[in-house]
């Protein structure tokens, strides 16, 4: 398995940039770059959305301690009391106990899990924001003629592509016919 981890990202990169600069010498397209962590990092609409995000975060946050710590209390007068108490009763608190935590823990994944209310709040503030970008950068590879463009910020990441270079299709038809002479 590891045999197969040889190419880095860089090394994809690199040989991608070379069949384009290869590709771009004979064809009127031409391939572009973005730093898409540059561009977001100009965007004030941008930065405010992560400040906002940042603020639910740390509210969020703290009121999960704030729970906690109510557990730690209840676990430590649990503790100090439990020797005078009796079985059915001490059987109780610890139950007590128990839901509270588990009451905790379902409120921290519905705040940050991955489908939490912070994951919903960042795409709620960054999508649009992740959209226009898309579309400045559409805009201009199609008036420029670019035929590709990378995101230099997020390793080998192509934010456009001209879909005439699109050969899925004959991707497919070559595994079919591959599958086909196998399936034999």
């Amino acid at each position: 398995m590891k045999k197969h981890a040889i190419f880095t990202g860089a090394t994809i990169l690199f040989g991608l940039i070379f069949v384009f600069a290869t590709f771009n010498t004979t064809s009127a397209q031409k391939v572009g770059y973005v730093d898409t962590e540059y561009i977001l990092q100009n965007i004030p609409e941008y930065q405010d959305a992560q400040n906002e995000i940042e603020d639910f975060s740390k509210q969020w946050q703290e009121e999960i301690e704030e729970k906690y710590t109510e557990v730690d209390k209840l676990y430590k007068a649990y503790q100090a009391d439990a020797v005078l108490l009796p079985e059915d009763l001490r059987q109780r608190r610890e139950q007590e106990i128990i839901d509270f935590e588990r009451e905790i823990k379902e409120l921290q994944k519905k705040r940050f899990g991955s489908e939490g209310e912070l994951f919903k709040k960042r795409q709620e503030l960054v999508k649009p924001i992740q959209e226009k970008i898309f579309n400045a950068i559409e805009e201009i590879a199609t008036k420029k003629n670019y035929g590709f463009i990378f995101d230099k910020a997020g390793g080998p990441v192509i934010m456009y592509v001209d879909a005439k270079y699109d050969i899925s299709d004959e991707v497919l038809d070559q595994i079919g016919s591959i599958m086909g002479v196998r399936g034999n």
